[in-house]
């Protein structure tokens, strides 16, 4: 018996599915078990892949560790590895750009399995009781804030997300150049943009990463509406929460939607595994288009394949969570993932956050988020 070690993340939609992936492998290899644990979103986030592909065989990991990936030779170039028509069917089924956020040069290092961006989210029963409809416009977001009936994710990884979905949306992405974030000009609005709806929100929300932000939406009756948080289908599925979430794309700012930052995971194989063969094997067996559209699925996962977004079947048990908020996965900001970013990520969000907090000069947080990308793009 040759038994696997993989690590996820804390939420059902980061273990179930690759439990049931890993029963379901082993029932059709018997010679091969996969156990996986899991960690905090948090730790999901920032712990360092290279520490974990020495304990671990598979790995379920952000995006923006991909090019740290590479360049350390932590993790397998799964393209490599694979055939020619099941990377074809990857790249073809893509949701949004899942599948090139994996891409670093020119070789995939993990199989896109997961999909995700920040979406919004709704306690229907919430807004009709106080007679308002789903938010359309900014203007509505604001309307809505002051009724105190929006929450959104917080925390200083997602802040720094919104901060990005606020640049996109106002027509310039951030990382354009060598030199700085993101202009003066655009920064400047996107910042204070972002602070005048926060600054409606309660405290509470600052303190709050998505999952937190959901569990407070269906586990009392005060938070109607979510703008932007990374989507989670899971609320969206009857019975598995006290109260049910609808899921939207976002609302639109200068007359067009607005555009959010990429997410979702991706499944890995370290280079330090004694069965790299076997895991190859599973990840291969997790990335399919059958698996993703049926055992991953059905368990709580959120696919990465196109064809599991478009299935009815699974629409149908998630009140159109994938087609709903599939518009917003498909013009998703791809974050940079290059070697030094995640030193960058990890504390420009502690700059938003703060101006969020306390206000202050826009010009110094954005003059501090340069020199933090200086930083960035300088470390090995």
């Amino acid at each position: 018996m040759k038994i696997l070690k993989g690590i996820t993340w804390n939420h059902t939609r980061g273990l179930l599915p690759m439990v049931a992936t890993a029963q379901r492998f082993n029932e059709l290899h018997p010679d091969i078990e996969i156990t996986w644990e899991k960690r905090s979103l948090q730790e999901f986030a920032d712990a360092s892949i290279e520490t974990l592909a020495k304990k671990f065989d598979l790995m379920v990991i952000d995006h923006p560790w991909t090019g740290f990936g590479a360049d350390t030779n932590t993790i397998l170039p799964l393209s490599d590895h694979f055939s020619t028509d099941y990377i074809k069917d990857q790249e073809q089924n893509t949701v949004g750009k899942s599948y090139e956020s994996y891409v670093f040069h020119n070789k995939l290092w993990a199989l896109p399995i997961d999909a995700a961006t920040p979406v919004a989210a709704a306690r229907l029963d919430i807004l009709e009781k106080n007679g308002i409809a789903v938010p359309k416009t900014y203007a509505d977001l604001l309307a809505l804030a002051k009724k105190g009936l929006l929450a959104f994710a917080g925390i200083p990884v997602d802040s720094l997300m919104t901060f990005y979905s606020f640049c996109c949306s106002l027509g310039e992405a951030p990382f354009q150049s060598k030199e700085i974030v993101i202009s003066e000009e655009i920064g400047t609005k996107a910042l204070q943009m972002h602070r005048e709806l926060a600054q409606l929100m309660d405290p509470a929300n600052f303190n709050r990463n998505p999952i937190q932000v959901y569990e407070d939406m269906v586990n009392s009756d005060e938070i109607a509406y979510c703008p932007f948080a990374y989507g989670y289908s899971n609320y969206s599925r009857e019975g598995y929460s006290r109260k049910l979430l609808h899921f939207y794309d976002l609302v639109e700012l200068n007359g067009n939607p607005m555009i959010s930052s990429l997410g979702g995971t991706g499944l890995a194989v370290s280079s330090h595994s004694q069965f790299q063969k076997e895991a190859l094997a599973y990840a291969e067996f997790v990335g399919s288009s059958h698996t993703q559209q049926n055992i991953f699925a059905d368990n709580g996962g959120q696919p990465g394949h196109l064809q599991a977004w478009k299935s009815d079947r699974i629409n149908n048990i998630t009140h159109d969570y994938f087609k709903n908020t599939l518009p917003t996965l498909q013009r998703a900001f791809l974050r940079p993932r290059y070697m030094g970013h995640m030193y960058f990520q990890d504390h420009a969000g502690d700059v938003v956050r703060n101006y969020l907090m306390n206000g202050g000069s826009e010009n110094e947080a954005l003059l501090a988020m340069n020199e933090l990308y200086q930083k960035s793009l300088n470390s090995k």
